[in-house]
């Protein structure tokens, strides 16, 4: 069997540890001299795009995920080892077939409504997130492969799959299935969207679109976050959560001390932060790597050549060296490198531009427009590339304009295609791409699952599909089957190599770089980042100015 029970004094140990340690990619150091003191409204603001529901279950973005880090509690975490901890659970263990998880859950916890953290309150979330009508897409993968939901008893509930998911204490970590008040969600989906109830450290108190949400320090909480390093709740007294979406004014309003806590800052102000006494907070997120996918099922790029000459002329390196300012390292994997069992093959990813040209000589893209640009039997050789410019960074959206001019050397019609995060996801929904940069973040190597099984070009409730690539392969959904199915670690990873290899010898996928997630504090300390998905958690957190 496989199981995870709660360990208090390790956790204790870990914490004592990270203070130890001083600072590192998930802990800030002291601005300045000044003693903390307890109370005080910390600032936040993001460049992330503004959610339009502040409940992580409906869609399953990564805004909503930072922000709800504050409200909603999961049942597990992960440490920085990559270790899945109790977090609202106390303990989770699998029947030997694998389709039976035991959850056992503590039983001192309760819903800021009042409403008790129990096993109904589970089988309520299970079932919210399952509901065609929530629009779940993240959270709704996560719990896929849930057929049921036994009640035992309050601290006690079973969940019975339909196939063996040894990954499931993993997704069960994410902010997209975290815990919410039962009563919450039934006060329909409009109301709770406004104003999520959950276990965490804060309450959301008002939400003012376009400006900012304002969430107020939860007194009655119950210590159970496992980045949490003393008793008791919250130091801080609130959170005003503001968007604002320009990255040079973020950043005054850091400098000017207007706000405390940035996201997305620009590479070149990562690069001077030490020089003006901000600290830095560099934590990458899991799972997959930011990456261009080629979509296979329609023209041009159903022809491997044509993928193919793409990849062999796109050239970022020069662009990732320059633009981000040495904040990042090209990557030549479709996982994270904050995975071990990331595969990575620098070579399959050159640059050749002659063999480009060859490419597409022989895939039949012989006659230019006046323009420069490829034909073939009347048709130019266009690139649809949707962008969404509150998920690409101003860096990165450059970056893509040096991809679009490299390409253009050798006869691709690139259109970037810049717009908001509900047009983007318009454009993918209706098949109106044939590249796409589209993060996802999840939690370990079972990412492979969710982005190159065939299921993943079907939809989700909400709309969403996350195969991008359209990558349909018999073998590859075999490999990741069975990665999902087995908890042996060595035959594992041997699966998620093998079905990597696939993935990148497919010529669908062209890696970038980590996914970036950085954050840039001032006048504030003890600001850390959770190990599931690298949101930022101010349990901690005091002000020193």
């Amino acid at each position: 069997m496989r199981s995870l029970r709660r360990a208090l004094p390790v956790l204790a140990l870990a914490s004592a540890a990270l203070l130890l340690a001083g600072c590192s990619a998930s802990e800030a150091p002291a601005d300045g001299g000044a003693e903390p003191e307890p109370g005080g409204t910390l600032v936040y603001a993001t460049g992330d795009a503004e959610p339009t529901c502040l409940d992580p279950h409906v869609g399953g973005n990564y805004p909503q995920g930072l922000i709800s880090t504050q409200y909603l509690e999961p049942l597990f975490g992960r440490d920085a080892d990559g270790e899945v901890v109790p977090w609202l659970a106390e303990s989770g263990e699998a029947s030997d077939d694998g389709l039976t998880w035991t959850i056992t859950l503590r039983d001192d916890v309760t819903f800021t409504d009042g409403t008790p953290f129990d096993a109904e309150a589970v089988k309520a979330n299970i079932e919210h997130l399952q509901d065609p009508d929530t629009a779940s897409s993240t959270g709704y993968l996560s719990v896929k492969e849930i057929s049921d939901v036994e009640v035992v008893d309050d601290t006690h509930v079973e969940l019975h799959l339909d196939s063996p998911k040894s990954t499931l204490l993993e997704v069960l970590s994410q902010q997209w299935s975290a815990m919410e008040s039962p009563a919450g969600i039934e006060r329909g989906m409009d109301e709770n969207c406004q104003a999520p109830i959950g276990t965490g450290p804060f309450i959301v108190e008002s939400w003012t679109p376009q400006e900012s949400v304002t969430m107020t320090r939860n007194d009655d909480y119950v210590p159970t976050n496992p980045e949490l390093d003393h008793d008791g709740g919250a130091l801080i007294d609130a959170i005003e959560w503001r968007f604002i979406p320009d990255a040079a004014t973020r950043q005054a309003a850091l400098a000017s001390g207007e706000v405390h806590v940035i996201d997305n800052p620009l590479p070149t102000d990562i690069a001077a932060a030490e020089g003006q006494d901000l600290s830095h907070i560099d934590a990458p997120r899991p799972a997959a790597s930011n990456r261009i996918e080629l979509n296979s099922a329609q023209p041009p790029f159903d022809d491997r050549d044509v993928r193919e000459a793409f990849i062999r002329s796109a050239d970022p390196n020069p662009g990732i060296e320059t633009l981000f300012a040495g904040t990042t390292e090209r990557s030549y994997s479709v996982l994270s490198s904050a995975e071990p069992l990331a595969l990575s093959d620098d070579d399959l990813f050159r640059t050749d531009v002659d063999e480009a040209n060859e490419l597409l000589d022989a895939a039949g893209w012989t006659q230019k427009d006046d323009d420069g640009v490829r034909m073939k039997d009347g048709e130019r050789l266009t690139v649809r590339f949707p962008v969404s410019t509150n998920q690409s960074t101003a860096a990165e959206q450059s970056l893509f304009e040096q991809i679009q001019a490299n390409t253009a050397a050798v006869g691709f019609d690139v259109e970037l295609q810049p717009t908001d995060l509900s047009t983007w996801y318009g454009a993918l929904a209706a098949h109106e791409y044939e590249a796409v940069s589209a993060p996802y973040t999840t939690v370990g190597p079972d990412v492979l699952r969710i982005l190159y099984h065939s299921d993943g070009t079907v939809p989700a409730p909400s709309g969403y599909f996350a195969n991008n690539a359209q990558l349909k392969d018999d073998e590859l959904d075999q490999l990741l089957t069975d990665a999902l199915a087995t908890t042996d670690p060595e035959e594992r990873g041997a699966l998620y190599t093998d079905a990597q290899r696939i993935v990148l010898d497919s010529l669908t996928v062209l890696p970038l770089y980590d996914q970036q997630n950085h954050f840039l504090t001032n006048g504030v300390e003890g600001v850390t980042n959770l190990h599931t998905i690298s949101t930022p958690t101010f349990v901690n957190a005091t002000l020193t100015e």
